[in-house]
């Protein structure tokens, strides 16, 4: 699809960036502008979309509120700004969403929250059961605890991180330039915009500056990583300016962009990183009934297992096997390998008064599922 003719409309789970300098300016919130930006919000949920925002601007509100100085903060003040800003910037978008009779649920993560399966697992989860029902998620990193050892540093990688997490298939990031140049669009006359990036190459890498450039102060460098994490699981992301009102509608209307194609489709990149890229853990043994269901495209019950072998934690990859002991995939189990013991062959009601707590209806999630039929035959 050319980039003139590519639309929000029609995706299915979008995730939107929305950078401090667009929603907050001398420590007050822009609220005519948030306004604006969640009645498109709203918009493109009534037609069907499932809308996820990452938003900044906790710290730069919390400095107005308790009245921090201009220039660089001490840790402890970026996190105590941090803490009072989160409080003012959640309620501006409850009320923001309410007013439109929406529910919004706030996340807050740090780095540790995508990247140990465990915390990953949860949040996935957390993220999908407010999806479920309607709200939408006002996600944020969690800059009054966290330190720079275990933080991202810009919400642009976090907002790709949360959208693979959520197998989002957009990713908007709203940001004060127009899209991708191939050098400094305010120093360099000659500099050439790029509507659309089949591919981030080295070159497209070059563009974007080095770490020390300053271009990469301006933020596109962390744009460019964002797009490697998002477009290599499926989600498909567009860079395009925010400081106009109603900047989602505007880039539906033909605003300028650049548009970075999913290189595979979420479902199909996240089914590639279970089936190849994690070490399993152990086996779990199906009845007929089970391997009928999940080719079915259900997930497993543990009503349908008849066996567990490992030792395995919460979100680790595990081996699946028909009753003959061959191999159908793998998938990533909810459940250390204690608790999935327990529960093998009972009924999902049962498992809170087995493990002591109201568990997951579902083993595996068929969103954590790869089913190989080229294995199908093979004896493990």
């Amino acid at each position: 699809m050319s980039s003139a003719k590519r639309r929000l409309a029609g995706h299915t789970r979008i995730v939107v960036k929305i950078g401090s300098a667009l929603l907050v300016e001398k420590g007050e919130l822009k609220k005519d502008w948030l306004d604006a930006l969640v009645s498109d919000v709203v918009d493109l949920a009534r037609g069907g979309a499932e809308m996820l925002i990452v938003s900044s601007g906790s710290i730069a509100l919390g400095r107005g509120i308790l009245g921090l100085p201009s220039g660089p903060l001490r840790l402890e003040e970026s996190q105590a700004a941090a803490a009072a800003g989160q409080i003012a910037l959640a309620k501006a978008y409850a009320e923001a969403l309410g007013a439109h009779g929406r529910q919004a649920g706030q996340i807050l993560l740090t780095l540790g929250d995508t990247e140990e399966r465990r915390r990953y697992l949860n949040a996935r989860a957390t993220i999908g059961t407010l999806l479920k029902l309607g709200a939408i998620p006002i996600i944020n990193e969690n800059d009054s605890v966290a330190t720079s050892e275990i933080r991202y540093g810009d919400n642009d990688r976090l907002a790709a991180r949360v959208a693979t997490m959520a197998s989002a298939d957009c990713l908007v990031l709203l940001s004060d330039i127009d899209g991708l140049y191939t050098a400094p669009p305010a120093t360099d006359p000659d500099a050439v915009f790029l509507p659309e990036v089949p591919r981030i190459t080295p070159e497209v890498e070059a563009m974007a500056g080095s770490a020390g450039s300053e271009l990469s102060r301006g933020g596109m460098k962390t744009k460019i990583d964002a797009g490697k994490i998002a477009t290599a699981a499926g989600t498909t992301m567009v860079i395009t300016s925010g400081k106009a009102m109603h900047p989602l509608k505007k880039l539906d209307e033909g605003a300028r962009c650049t548009w970075f194609p999913a290189i595979a489709t979420p479902s199909s990149a996240r089914k590639a990183w279970i089936g190849g890229h994690l070490e399993p853990r152990g086996e779990i043994r199906l009845d007929k009934g089970a391997v009928r269901a999940l080719r079915s495209g259900k997930s497993l019950l543990p009503a349908g297992v008849t066996a567990v072998e490992g030792s395995f934690s919460r979100g680790d990859a595990v081996i699946l096997l028909d009753s003959d002991g061959r191999i159908i995939g793998r998938g990533l189990i909810a459940y250390d390998h204690d608790e999935a013991r327990l529960i093998a062959g009972r009924n999902s009601r049962e498992i809170e008064a087995i493990v002591g707590y109201p568990g997951r209806a579902e083993m595996i999630h068929r969103d954590d599922l790869m089913l190989d039929d080229a294995h199908a035959d093979e004896n493990r």
